[in-house]
């Protein structure tokens, strides 16, 4: 098993589980500054997974978690 999927078991058990997560996110494209805010996950797909935070919907992927772009507090 790879970091990645281990990443996404991760991320859907919180979805199963309780979806409210605490979630930094600093990317440059595209362009998101999220600063500890609660955010909802609203999908876990293959490749991606997407929540809603500040009344926006994102679409994040979860080698962004690996490289460090995204960090959420419950993992």
């Amino acid at each position: 098993m790879t970091a990645v999927d281990e990443i996404k078991n991760k991320i859907q058990r919180l979805f199963h589980t309780d979806p409210i997560i605490h979630i930094d996110v600093s990317m440059n494209r595209p362009k998101i500054r999220i600063a500890n805010q609660k955010a909802r996950i609203k999908g876990v797909y293959s490749n991606v997974f997407q929540i809603e935070a500040q009344g926006k919907c994102y679409t994040l992927q979860y080698t962004d978690i690996l490289i460090k772009n995204i960090t959420i507090a419950e993992i």
